[in-house]
């Protein structure tokens, strides 16, 4: 018996060992939280790899990269951006969703506050690539819709359940996407006959389907087009406002440039512009880094897209400790507010500011960031 105990207890230790090395090389639960306590219990900020050395960036050379001068440029660079995303097709502004379930079961929603039902919306796409959409309609609504735009790491809907109720809460409808290959969408196997088969999951695999009738950065940006089609059809939502985290925030940044229903934007730890990213040891995924597709707008440019017109705001939030990327220390030392605000300022028309939260040491969005979101929306 003793020896049997003693084996059970060798194990334990083994696999608490093993989980233990896990947490700490692939930052997974509970890597964040012990982050936190340990920010907080010392008040140190966490040790991270030092940056590449960095290249002192002259303020006036950001503003002079905005190649906007009146609202004619922004609608050619517009314009742009959906030929190069349509490859020369038009934006797909009636295109409808392929599958639409109207009160679908998923337990593990069941309880959540000021719910009235759960919309599933599917859409298929080239290579037979889904994306598949719910919307979290509110019982008790404001009749406005934040749309939710998951990123890289998240790979169920659950994991954001708390977001999800947090705006329901206050009245707000919810639709939320995964990145895609994330969460419910799928990964779909090619085989091309240069190189065999290769499954679609990880976004670097995008480059062996690029062709001159076919970008797969339509597959980040068409899934959101088609719901918003949908529930422009079938719903009366007085405004449409949208917020992501990593990638999500990245998402949120390209489509609110080219898709002005989105009124107010709250990109989270989403993106940097190409001068701050080299200063980084992070210089971003597929999608991130396309020379073809920042050469038409660069990320300043976008930042200024996403802000102008009557009553459109983008806020940009960015964790100061953030144990991923995109860090507002970073920022901190290569500010682009201002040269936002000054070309905004310009044009006459929009809101841009750049919000730093402190609270935490994750790459997430936080109840702090939450609740600025909201405070913006609610007074705006």
């Amino acid at each position: 018996m003793k020896k049997r105990t003693s084996v059970i207890l060798i194990i334990v230790i083994l696999l608490t060992f093993s989980y233990g090395i896990s947490v700490g090389h692939y930052k997974i639960f509970p890597f964040d939280l012990l982050s936190d306590a340990k920010f907080f219990v010392t008040n140190t900020k966490p040790q991270k790899t030092e940056p590449r050395p960095q290249i002192y960036e002259d303020p006036s050379n950001i503003i002079n990269r905005i190649r906007i001068n009146n609202e004619t440029d922004i609608m050619q660079k517009r314009q742009e951006l959906i030929n190069y995303i349509w490859i020369n097709g038009d934006f797909p502004s009636s295109k409808m969703p392929d599958l639409v379930e109207n009160g679908v079961s998923d337990s593990g929603f069941n309880n959540l506050k000021n719910l009235k039902r759960i919309d599933s919306i599917t859409m298929v796409m080239e290579y037979d690539m889904n994306s598949i959409a719910y919307l979290f309609l509110a019982e008790n609504s404001n009749n406005k819709l934040m749309v939710y735009h998951q990123g890289h790491a998240e790979q169920s809907f659950l994991e954001d359940k708390d977001k999800i109720q947090f705006f329901l809460e206050k009245g707000y409808s919810v639709l939320i996407l995964s990145m895609v290959g994330h969460g419910l969408n799928n990964e779909p196997v090619l085989d091309f006959p240069e190189f065999g088969k290769i499954r679609l999951n990880t976004h670097n695999h995008f480059k062996f389907i690029e062709s001159s009738s076919f970008h797969p950065i339509k597959f980040f940006v068409e899934p959101l087009v088609v719901s918003l089609n949908y529930l422009d059809k079938y719903y009366n939502f007085d405004s449409y406002y949208m917020t992501g985290i990593s990638g999500g925030g990245w998402t949120t940044i390209l489509y609110s440039a080219i898709d002005d229903r989105i009124s107010q934007s709250y990109p989270v730890a989403g993106s940097f512009p190409i001068y701050l990213r080299a200063t980084s040891a992070n210089f971003g995924d597929y999608e991130q880094t396309i020379p073809e597709l920042y050469r038409i707008a660069n990320y300043e440019e976008l930042y200024v897209m996403d802000s102008y017109g009557d009553d459109r705001k983008s806020i940009q939030i960015l964790n100061k400790y953030d144990s991923c990327c995109f860090a507002g220390e970073l920022y901190a030392q290569f500010p682009y507010e201002n040269a936002i605000k000054t070309k905004l300022a310009q044009l006459g028309k929009g809101e841009f500011s750049v919000y730093i939260d402190d609270t935490h040491t994750g790459h997430q969005i936080s109840h702090w960031t939450l609740n600025k979101i909201l405070e913006h929306m609610e007074n705006n």
